[in-house]
């Protein structure tokens, strides 16, 4: 029981998506004090408000934060940007020069009569009933 929880922990999948777990998380961190610290009070400075926090609609008696909605959504935008950017555009870029299309042979010839595509061992044109050499 516990060689085959052993072999799945230290499969290297698991592994791998362990440390991308913990560095997305301190990632987010820095991203996230990056809005709350920087980004956010120059735009607050623009509309006005210390934070965007700070705004509230206030409907019934009840209290919409949509402050901090705003809060997350520009750190998810500046989360997403920064892996695209940083990480999937770089490795499609590097996966693309590794896999490059490798060219197949050609299975077909063309008829010298009626330039038709044949088959590469056909000896007369489907098309004209021509001899092909």
């Amino acid at each position: 029981m516990f060689k085959g929880f052993r072999d799945f922990v230290l499969r290297g999948n698991v592994v791998d998506l362990a440390v991308a777990v913990i560095i997305g998380a301190a990632f987010g961190a820095i991203v996230n004090s990056l809005v709350k610290d920087i980004i956010t009070p120059l735009i607050a400075a623009i509309v006005g408000k210390p934070d965007f926090s700070a705004l509230v609609l206030h409907v019934h008696g009840g209290a919409l934060t949509y402050g901090n909605f705003l809060n997350a959504a520009i750190s998810f935008l500046l989360i997403a940007s920064a892996v695209y950017f940083l990480l999937v555009l770089p490795m499609q870029y590097v996966m693309k020069r590794i896999n490059k299309p490798v060219e197949a042979a050609p299975t077909t010839k063309p008829c010298p009569e009626c330039l038709s595509d044949i088959p590469l061992a056909a000896k007369r044109c489907k098309f004209c009933a021509q001899p092909v050499a």
